[in-house]
């Protein structure tokens, strides 16, 4: 883009974009996704890019092609999980919000997916981490997409195998800074039976 082109534009357009812009737009990209307006790739690529967009302008063009809504409106408030100096945890049957908020500031945050109820299509999960960590935890067959960035810590799935066809499809914008954001399966629990049984049978 040369300075002419520059020239042509709004000033409001050049304006350095706020990190809340940025999740107004994820927002945004979110609803349209969960109404069918832009496929979960898009919807991936497209908040990826948002993350590091420069300006208001570049934010613009992520929604240029959607209807103009008020993200308010069209996304319901999102869930806040947070872990300060502590640990917070999710699990057993709890309804999972289309879009959730996770923070863990010096602490541990644990979400179970296993008995959980997801409802919607599209999840979506913005998890910040600040010398702490969140694990989500998943059970086999869910498409899980993590996006975003990690300084002096580390994202990463450890999930095994493909998604099943139509499977939820659950969507982790990564912050971490010092700090760890892992999806895994869940842990096998013990079968306290089951280990009776084989003991029993082994003693016949």
């Amino acid at each position: 883009m040369g300075p002419s082109d520059e020239d042509d534009q709004p000033v409001s357009s050049q304006v350095r974009a706020s990190d809340a812009e940025r999740n107004q737009t994820i927002e945004v990209l979110a609803a349209a996704c969960a109404e069918g307006r832009l496929s979960p790739e898009e919807y991936s690529e497209r908040s990826e890019a948002t993350l590091t967009a420069r300006t208001v302008g570049d934010l613009s063009g992520m929604t240029a092609d959607l209807p103009a809504h008020s993200p308010a409106a069209a996304v319901p408030v999102p869930v806040e999980i947070t872990a300060v100096l502590g640990n917070e945890s999710r699990k057993g049957p709890w309804v999972v919000p289309a879009h959730l908020t996770v923070r863990s500031v010096l602490g541990d945050c644990h979400l179970e997916m296993q008995q959980a109820v997801i409802r919607q299509h599209v999840t979506t999960i913005d998890a910040t981490v600040r010398f702490g960590s969140v694990t989500i935890f998943v059970p086999d067959g869910l498409d899980v997409r993590m996006t975003g960035r990690a300084v002096l810590g580390a994202k990463s799935s450890e999930l095994s195998g493909e998604p099943r066809p139509g499977a939820p499809v659950i969507v982790v914008h990564c912050d971490v800074f010092c700090g760890a954001i892992t999806v895994r399966r869940p842990p096998r629990s013990f079968n306290w039976r089951e280990a009776a049984r084989q003991l029993t049978a082994g003693r016949r």
